[in-house]
């Protein structure tokens, strides 16, 4: 039987690669007769220009940036075919803060994003692909505004400082035309793992300020930050899809005159996901934490209905699964699998990532493997 390993990453204990290799192992320990075929992909998030790289080739360029608490880190960016790739992550990502708290939730900048997007058009590229996902931030990407020459100020003409909580005091931005004077004649293109909107009870700061350290106070002052950030930026921007993408980048990339793509739809094209599907008689695919927010554009979601349409059964290995029987099939997986629960404990799976997802993936390919084509 010819199986297909495609995982996204798993949050930050394994990369996309990894995660691929780690099933792989498993998987053949209990049906060494089964083909593998690795095809680690991503969604716009953590891994997005590894994966395109790993797929495609292409030229990978590192760029020392600003990270999400000011410390300089290398971020990259992939040069493919014309293309210019951008990973958002790999300059503001959430991996680049150790501790997590309401305080950097609140002070955590996009502004290397914008230092990487400009380092990229000077490559002067047919088009520019900005992977959101996985930040650390919730600045509406006014750092990475910044950082290309359109500043918020307050009342007062002062330049706001970095981090989202400073944008309750934004009344205005300047410079704004001539950095989209910049990339006329770009292609400038979002891919978003999720389209939730910038503000509200599916906005940025509710859904995801918590996983980068936000109590219940500072989730709701960075959404009313956020509302007056929306207000300075104009044109129903913060109603689009996709605006809340990466703390709010999907919004400030739609105010440089950005089209949205869905990530891993992105991702499906360039990395050959149909090829890949059409010689194989079972899909496996994964992330770090599976549940509702999975089915939201996220690679998970595009795998399972790519291999649906082409009649493939598809499985999901997750770290942790908060999904029902039901809202699994209805997404087109016929089975999920927690490497916490298999592992006895969340703690337990963290420890060793790799080695209990290799033991996840044999055991469920004694219940999946060797089956017969068709």
């Amino acid at each position: 039987m010819r199986v297909l390993l495609a995982p996204d990453s798993f949050g930050g204990s394994l990369t996309a690669a990894e995660a691929a290799t780690a099933m792989a192992e498993g998987w053949a320990r209990a049906e060494p007769e089964d083909t593998a075929i690795l095809l680690p992909l991503a969604d716009g998030g953590t891994g997005f220009v590894e994966v395109l790289h790993t797929a495609r080739g292409g030229t990978r360029h590192a760029v020392e940036v600003t990270g999400p608490l000011g410390t300089p880190t290398r971020a990259t960016w992939l040069e493919l075919d014309g293309t210019a790739y951008l990973e958002s992550a790999s300059a503001c990502g959430l991996h680049l803060v150790d501790e997590r708290t309401p305080r950097t939730a609140a002070s955590a900048t996009s502004r290397g994003v914008g230092e990487l997007l400009a380092a990229a058009a000077g490559h002067e590229p047919q088009a520019i692909v900005v992977g959101l996902g996985g930040s650390a931030c919730t600045d509406g990407g006014a750092g990475m505004l910044a950082a290309l020459g359109a500043v918020a100020r307050d009342a007062d003409g002062d330049a706001l400082p970095d981090g989202g909580g400073a944008l309750a005091r934004a009344a205005r931005l300047d410079g704004l035309a001539d950095v989209r004077a910049r990339f006329e004649g770009v292609d400038l293109v979002v891919a978003a793992d999720v389209d939730h909107v910038l503000t509200g009870r599916e906005g940025a700061a509710a859904v995801f300020g918590p996983q980068k350290g936000a109590d219940e106070q500072t989730v709701a002052a960075l959404d009313a930050a956020l509302t007056t950030w929306a207000a300075v930026l104009g044109d129903g921007l913060a109603d689009l899809a996709g605006a809340g993408a990466a703390g709010g980048l999907g919004v400030a990339l739609a105010a440089l005159g950005a089209r949205r793509v869905a990530g891993g739809e992105l991702v499906r094209e360039v990395a050959g996901l149909d090829e890949a599907l059409a010689r194989a008689d079972l899909v496996v695919t994964g992330e770090g934490r599976l549940d509702a927010q999975s089915l939201h554009g996220k690679l998970v979601s595009v795998v399972a209905a790519r291999a649906r349409e082409q009649g493939v059964p598809c499985i999901a290995l997750a770290g942790q699964v908060d999904m029902s029987t039901g809202e699994a099939l209805e997404a087109g997986l016929e089975g999920v699998y927690s490497v916490a629960a298999d592992a006895g404990s969340v703690e337990a799976a963290l420890a060793e990532p790799a080695a209990r997802l290799a033991d996840l993936a044999e055991g469920v390919a004694k219940r999946w493997g060797a089956r017969p084509p068709g």
